[in-house]
């Protein structure tokens, strides 16, 4: 039996270079002219996703 990679995962997931998952943050595509200067840098980058966390979504991505 094969592996599936879940796709869901797969779009809202990036994996970085070191092995870090990386997750979109919500909160900037639309209605930015009432949110701050403060709040719309702080979620430029978007989120790293902790240890325990990390261990789960690499279950789901078993072809990464």
């Amino acid at each position: 039996m094969t592996l599936k990679t879940r796709s869901g995962v797969k779009k809202r997931v990036k994996i970085t270079w070191k092995g870090k998952i990386k997750l979109g943050q919500w909160s900037k595509k639309h209605l930015l002219s009432n949110k701050s200067k403060k709040s719309k840098k702080r979620n430029l980058n978007g989120l790293v996703v902790s240890a325990s966390e990390t261990k789960k979504i690499k279950q789901q991505l078993p072809h990464r």
